[in-house]
């Protein structure tokens, strides 16, 4: 049986992201399991985040040149990436919607042509409210569960 581009696939995510704020570096690590799916030549990835706040529902969309990632639950944000123009997008907290802005550096997705297995690699500069918060290296790695 072959899925259709509507059908998601359960995937296993592995997340890695390195943030630099001046001399001073932060990485953080997430495996979680979510669904891929494919519609109008995007591909997507979905997933939850667990953390003390609550529950984070991510969506990532990926396509040639350009990504969304859309985060809604505990957190509720929006940040775009287009490596040939800053994108702005926001951040809702307690103290109302902040304005995020996003300066691609590099961004790339590649994707195993004998397995749904792919690699997304992003980095960006990211501004709040228009003032720089930090240097940000992105990756996600992606592979079907059997």
């Amino acid at each position: 049986m072959t899925a259709s581009p509507t059908d998601s696939t359960p995937v296993k995510i592995h997340l890695k992201t390195k943030i630099t704020i001046g001399e001073e570096s932060d990485s953080y690590e997430l495996v979680s399991f979510g669904r891929y799916y494919e519609k109008a030549g995007a591909v997507f990835l979905k997933y939850d985040e667990v953390q003390e706040e609550g529950t984070t529902n991510t969506i990532v969309k990926l396509t040639d040149r350009q990504a969304l990632i859309l985060r809604s639950g505990a957190v509720k944000m929006r940040m775009a990436f287009n490596e040939e123009e800053e994108q702005n997008g926001s951040y809702e907290s307690q103290l109302g919607t902040l304005l995020l802005t996003t300066k691609t550096h590099s961004l790339s997705h590649t994707q195993m042509d004998t397995s749904l297995e792919g690699d997304f690699n992003l980095t960006y500069q990211l501004k709040m409210q228009g003032n720089p918060v930090g240097e940000y290296i992105m990756s996600i790695h992606y592979k079907e569960e059997a």
